[in-house]
């Protein structure tokens, strides 16, 4: 073991650096993305309603909350980007090395996430333009506007650029202004969206469904989704918090910090839900996940409801700032690789950064519902395959990773995460034994290697 090992790495303050409040927003807001909003409605309802919401909060709690500890309390620690930060601790490239597969994944995922992002841009320019209003064929709608090849990557490029522009401003400048502006605007948009679900006539019926438990249908592929949902949503295993955590000074308390960030990202579940299912009772929908849900399903019902068109605009918006405060977070891993390997500066970091993005970005753009569709590999076309290699692959890599350097390379980690001696005790259990064994079952049940 290196003596940087044995001993905690003494390190400056960042020079820009976030605030309290806006650490906690930021993390929040690359929490708080599309997966909880298109994802969770759809899993919870075939998975027992409120017995599948338990079992998500206790997959948040016992495995989301240390991991998402860890990752900060690493970054902190380090003081590097999600790769430089593991060897500074470990004093060995390997784990530097081992970081750089976080920073792989965030490529990846910006990707195809700058694609979907552009959707939620279009949809909401169009929404206020009374676009809800004038047609109902949203499934037609829908198809020819990803399909059309130029519009996607249109706005493809305009949510890429939107996001270099917020990351190259800085952190306390950019990151943490642009998400002290989008959270509470998320907020006000959740609210009032929350307000016109519990009013509608199917509220009781949907919110019954939602939070009546039903455990017999829960299965072991539920408790596999609930983890893997859980994993996914807290931003856990692409760097993205062991990049924020480098920026954060040392009178932030990690712990109230991932508290927060958790329950954000629970709370936002939650009405989610109260959302999606008071909507579908009224009107009649179908329980789906994914785009088909809130680019095609949910139109339809805004075009029923009075004032449709300023409630169907409001919940593009609420997706689009979802989507966007996510998309800074993964955007900043590269970014901050970049800066300290390569010493760019701010803003060429994240122009040339954000240019590999679009480059990979844009076949997967017109292979995700586009022209270039038909062009299949084993099965799946250019999009599918940059989801699946970073979600099924890299992502849980990522987060293994993370599990073993905290919990058995780093003799200081629960030092810098500043728990007492039983809850580190507890925490490292978690970290060296619990959390792997999960993280290798999401791996092989989502690579489709364990069926259930």
């Amino acid at each position: 073991m290196s003596k940087l090992s044995k001993a905690k790495v003494q390190t400056a303050e960042p020079a820009d650096g976030f605030s309290k409040s806006g650490f906690i927003l930021s993390a929040i807001g690359s929490s708080v993305g599309l997966g909880n909003m298109w994802r969770f409605p759809y899993l919870t309802s075939g998975n027992g309603g409120a017995a599948f919401f338990l079992l998500f909060i206790i997959c948040l709690l016992v495995i989301g909350l240390p991991l998402l500890l860890a990752e900060l309390s690493i970054g902190r620690g380090g003081r590097g980007n999600a790769a430089s930060s593991f060897q500074n601790l470990s004093g060995k490239k390997a784990w530097g090395l081992f970081g750089l597969i976080s920073v792989f994944g965030s490529v990846i995922i910006m990707s195809f996430y700058g694609v979907v992002t552009g959707w939620t841009l279009y949809y909401t320019v169009r929404s206020f333009s009374g676009f809800l209003s004038r047609q109902t064929a949203y499934a037609e709608t829908f198809r020819a506007f990803t399909g059309s090849g130029y519009g996607p990557v249109f706005w493809q490029l305009a949510a890429m650029a939107l996001t270099c522009w917020v990351v190259a401003r800085g952190i306390s400048g950019g990151i943490e202004k642009f998400n002290k502006v989008l959270i509470p605007g998320l907020v006000v948009a959740l609210l009032v969206l929350l307000v016109n679900g519990l009013t509608l006539s199917g509220a009781k019926e949907g919110i019954e469904y939602f939070l009546k438990p039903d455990f017999s249908k829960l299965t072991p592929e539920s408790a596999l989704l609930a983890l893997g949902h859980a994993f996914f949503s807290l931003s856990l295993g692409m760097g993205t918090m062991v990049t924020y955590g480098a920026y954060v000074n040392k009178r932030q308390s990690l712990k109230t910090a991932s508290f927060a960030v958790v329950g954000g990202d629970l709370l936002y579940a939650l009405i989610a839900g109260l959302i999606i299912f008071p909507t579908s009772f009224t009107y009649g929908l179908q329980s789906e996940g994914g785009p088909g849900l809130v680019f095609i399903v949910l139109p339809a019902a805004f075009h029923a409801m009075p004032f449709g068109s300023v409630l169907g605009g409001l919940f593009f918006i609420l997706l689009a700032i979802a989507a966007l405060t996510s998309a800074v977070s993964m955007l900043e891993v590269p970014v901050a690789y970049a800066i300290e390997k390569w010493r760019w500066s701010r803003t060429k970091a994240a122009v040339l950064t954000t240019a590999v993005c679009v480059c990979l970005g844009i076949p997967a753009a017109l292979s995700a519902e586009g022209p270039w569709k038909g062009y299949v590999w084993l099965g799946r076309t250019f999009f599918d395959w940059l989801d699946y290699s970073a979600s099924n692959i890299l992502l849980p890599f990522g987060g293994l990773l993370v599990t073993l350097f905290a919990g058995y390379v780093w003799k200081h980690a629960a030092e810098e995460a500043e728990l007492r001696p039983l809850w580190g005790r507890i925490w490292r259990f978690v970290l060296r034994y619990l959390a792997p064994v999960v993280i290798v079952l999401i791996f092989l049940y989502s690579a489709g290697i364990l069926k259930l």
